[in-house]
């Protein structure tokens, strides 16, 4: 398999906005790749887009090689989507909330015990499965979230901006977790530039449209600059 992900001409539009503007990307297998941007810029239509959650107004994308609009269940059993609000249930502990997603994904209920009891050691949050979700911390609350989207051991996670609202020290806690997942194509939006830096490639999207896709260091070599930060002005005022 080339991509994990390609998206061509990708485009979404509601009325007279154009959300996302005929779109390449390519989305190596096992690579953490970044949709980097301000707010407004189109990653998270962009993210719904590729997880199958919407469907784009033309172009096309094609998540392990499936196209997502003819192949939606396939593709959503082989991937994990977690978006900036995901759907925690309060009432319900740790452990329950990962059952219920796991019963949701359809994992064989003689695995859950084992994945559950790896999930938990591995998110560190062994000591929490009894706790309900109300009464978890932000980062606590991202972390159970990446819990119940790898509980079926997805091929691909799609991350919509998981450290949004999160204090510095859980966000870096959340990038360690990320960077001990293996065998998964990780893909997040994210508008922090420190957060950036840690992707293997990102693509710098402003208005729905591409600016740039490479590693951090090329995009900094290119534009000449210290920061992404100076790099993505430069981006804008070029507009390439």
């Amino acid at each position: 398999m080339q991509f994990a992900i390609e998206a061509k001409k990708l485009t979404k539009k509601f009325g007279d906005k154009t959300a996302v503007n005929a779109l390449n990307l390519q989305v190596k297998p096992g690579e953490i790749f970044g949709l980097v941007g301000p707010d407004g810029a189109g990653k998270s239509t962009t993210m719904r887009l590729l997880s199958t959650a919407m469907t784009p107004t033309s172009g096309e994308a094609f998540v392990l090689e499936l196209s997502t609009q003819t192949q939606e269940e396939e593709i959503r059993d082989r991937i994990g989507y977690m978006p900036q609000r995901f759907a925690l249930y309060g009432e319900l502990t740790v452990s329950e909330n990962i059952d219920f997603f796991a019963e949701i994904y359809g994992v064989p209920k003689n695995e859950i015990g084992p994945k559950k009891k790896e999930l938990l050691e591995f998110t560190g949050m062994s000591k929490f499965g009894d706790r309900r979700g109300r009464n978890l911390s932000g980062g606590m609350q991202k972390k159970l979230a990446l819990a119940c989207n790898l509980i079926h051991k997805p091929e691909i996670i799609m991350l919509d901006e998981p450290t949004l609202g999160v204090d510095p020290i859980s966000r870096r806690e959340f990038w360690r977790i990320l960077y001990g997942l293996s065998d998964v194509t990780i893909v997040v939006t994210t508008p922090y530039m420190d957060e950036a830096e840690r992707c293997n490639r990102i693509a710098l999207i402003r208005e729905g449209q591409l600016l740039n896709c490479n590693t951090p260091e090329e995009i900094k070599r290119h534009y000449g600059t210290k920061t992404l930060e100076e790099a993505f002005i430069k981006a804008v005022e070029t507009g390439t």
